[in-house]
């Protein structure tokens, strides 16, 4: 499999909890005299939540490769300049956000997404190292970019 597409939308746990600026919307406008504001709060607080989810969603990044190409969000680099790619998952996806994380890295990561894959650049005139990306499905985008390299060679 050499063509690889996810977009790192936010998981639901994020979007229950964003919820929760109906109800502190509804606090807020509750004592004020002479207006229904628990009305007016219900609907500030439904529409700042309709923002936020448009707003998380809208613009969740996209993880892209096809064409010999990865794209990341905006930033887009030849699969020929890609070295070894790594995957990594729960106590050693945290410890390459943290401690090993070197600070000239491109990242994308997303709370929210535990998984990384680390895809080190072979360009010597590149002053990044790496890039690292969070993803739900770390060996498919690895091979995917290693089918793409294939193809590429």
């Amino acid at each position: 499999m050499s063509h690889y597409r996810e977009r790192l939308s936010p998981s639901l746990w994020v979007l229950a909890s964003t919820a929760l600026v109906i109800p502190a919307s509804m606090i807020v406008f509750a004592p004020l005299p002479g207006v229904p504001g628990l009305l007016v709060g219900l609907v500030v607080g439904l529409v700042l939540y309709a923002g936020v989810l448009a707003l998380l969603i809208g613009l969740a990044p996209v993880i892209e490769v096809e064409g010999g190409r990865l794209r990341v969000g905006r930033a887009a680099i030849p699969i020929e300049l890609l070295g070894d790619c790594e995957a990594f998952a729960r106590e050693e996806a945290t410890a390459e956000r943290g401690p090993r994380l070197d600070a000239r890295a491109y990242l994308c990561i997303r709370g929210w997404i535990g998984p990384v894959v680390r895809m080190r650049i072979a360009d010597p005139q590149d002053p990044t190292p790496y890039w690292l990306v969070s993803t739900r499905r770390p060996g498919d985008l690895v091979e995917a970019l290693k089918g793409a390299g294939r193809r590429a060679a």
